[in-house]
Parts: C-alpha cells; sequence; structure tokens
C-alpha cells in the first residue's frame, strides 16, 4: 500500500503543479491581450477623433498660409527670392511638406 500512496501522491503533486502554471499562463495571456485590446481600442478612438476634427484645424491654419504667401510674395518682389526659390516655398506652405 505505501507504495500506491506515493504513486497518488506524486500524480497529485504533478497535476496541481501542471494546474498552476497552466493557470499562471493563462493569466499572462489574458493580461497581454487585455493590454492589446486596449491600445486597439485607443488608437481607434484617435483615429476617430482625427477624422471628426479636422475642418478646424484647417481653418485655424488657413489665415497663416496667406500670411506666408504674402510674406513671400513681397520677398520675391523686393529680389531676395528667386522665381524658383518662391515656386518650391510655395509648394511647401500649400502641401503642408
Amino acid at each position: 500500500m505505501p507504495g500506491l500512496l506515493r504513486g497518488v501522491a506524486r500524480t497529485a503533486v504533478i497535476a496541481g503543479t501542471a494546474s498552476a502554471v497552466n493557470g499562471r499562463v493563462q493569466r499572462r495571456q489574458a493580461e497581454r491581450f487585455a493590454e492589446r485590446d486596449a491600445q486597439i481600442y485607443a488608437d481607434r478612438q484617435q483615429a476617430y477623433a482625427n477624422a471628426t476634427n479636422p475642418p478646424a484645424a484647417a481653418a485655424s491654419s488657413s489665415p497663416d498660409r496667406i500670411e506666408q504667401l504674402r510674406e513671400l510674395g513681397e520677398l520675391r518682389s523686393s529680389g531676395v527670392l528667386t522665381n524658383e526659390e518662391f515656386a518650391a516655398e510655395k509648394a511647401r506652405i500649400m502641401g503642408g511638406v
């Protein structure tokens, strides 16, 4: 009988260890998936916020562009900028590059 009890006890210890390891692995995976899902949700919220707010940002930058173009025109008229430099800067301002 002692051999049988030892075998049963050993099996119980092995099963308990395997169960504990499995539980830890599942918890770590669940935490990792929860973090990933939270990041995806935050990215989607940010994308939605950016998609719904651009007209306000474009309206506020429009006077700045006009002022920059006016200054460029004055620099070209005074001879500080060549036509090629003026065209390059104008493209940069209009393209937002």
